[in-house]
């Protein structure tokens, strides 16, 4: 641990391992090296947003449905199909509507498969109805969008633009409707040109793909680059490059507090961090960005 003198005389945090116990963060990898973040890469459904809360419960019977073509669904096959969705959660959603073409034809209930497209089509249009609903719903205020997003974590990507912190948005969502989105939650701005949906004639947009080319292109070495996200499929991909890879259990629901499933997940794709929210997003900013606790946590921390 070092010691330097500032404007607070802090204690400048080396790794994460050197932080003092915190109840909002939980720390698994104890040797990243703090302060030195300057770009970050956010999933959005679940990390950010949860106006499309629930799509798991429209794509596992949906795919149930598809594979059993009315026929009775087996213990088994439903197991399948929820394992499948779990471990999957994060990536393009054509690639999720591939493995369901594959699985139609391997079990051969269905008497008319269909592609993998046609089963995406069929998807949106299911998962649309309650988006567009909840997005109708939603009034203009900033209070009002803050309903449909993990909590605080507008105030969170917002200190990291403040903080002049190089932001990019990926999603397994097709390119418009993460746009749309964004949009409608007010967050779009801060990300720029950095968005990047799912397009499904290229595979050009997947995350794996985005932060590899986060980190050759702005030379970076990899804890300079913080991937966010609640599904294993960043957490992976950032780990494979050295990157911070801190997982968001949210519970989606109630937009704060800690889903216990989530953090299995998050957990078996061998994340660094895990939050359960932006609540402490004052805290979290100064340990990722100064590589220590704001003078007010440090306090706290040393009462309890």
């Amino acid at each position: 641990m070092s010691v330097a003198q500032n404007q607070w005389s802090t204690t400048v945090y080396v790794t994460t391992g050197e932080l003092p116990p915190l109840n909002w963060l939980e720390v698994l990898n104890p040797d990243i090296r703090l302060g030195l973040v300057r770009h970050a890469l956010f999933d959005f459904d679940g990390t950010i947003s949860v106006i499309r809360r629930g799509w798991e419960t429209v794509m596992i019977p949906l795919m149930v449905e598809m594979i059993c073509d009315g026929q009775p669904a087996t213990p088994e096959l439903v197991a399948e199909v929820e394992e499948y969705v779990d471990r999957s959660t994060g990536i393009l959603t054509i690639k999720q509507m591939q493995w369901l073409e594959e699985a139609v034809v391997r079990r051969g209930i269905a008497e008319s498969p269909r592609t993998a497209q046609q089963y995406k089509q069929i998807y949106n249009e299911r998962l649309l109805r309650p988006v567009r609903q909840r997005m109708s719903q939603m009034e203009t205020g900033t209070a009002a969008r803050d309903h449909l997003m993990i909590a605080g974590a507008r105030s969170f990507v917002e200190g990291l633009h403040d903080r002049h912190v190089s932001l990019y948005l990926a999603s397994g969502t097709d390119h418009v409707y993460v746009l749309e989105e964004a949009n409608a939650l007010g967050v779009a701005n801060l990300f720029g040109a950095h968005i990047s949906g799912a397009q499904d004639d290229t595979e050009a947009y997947t995350k794996e793909r985005i932060i590899a080319r986060i980190l050759d292109e702005n030379h970076l070495s990899g804890e300079e680059l913080v991937v966010l996200g609640d599904g294993p499929v960043e957490i992976r991909h950032a780990k494979a490059r050295g990157a911070i890879a801190l997982g968001v259990a949210s519970d989606e629901e109630a937009r704060f507090g800690l889903n216990p499933r989530k953090r299995e997940r998050l957990l078996s794709a061998g994340a660094d961090l895990i939050i359960a929210d932006f609540t402490h997003h004052t805290e979290l900013l100064s340990v990722l960005l100064d590589g220590r606790l704001p003078p007010a946590a440090r306090v706290d921390t040393e009462r309890r």
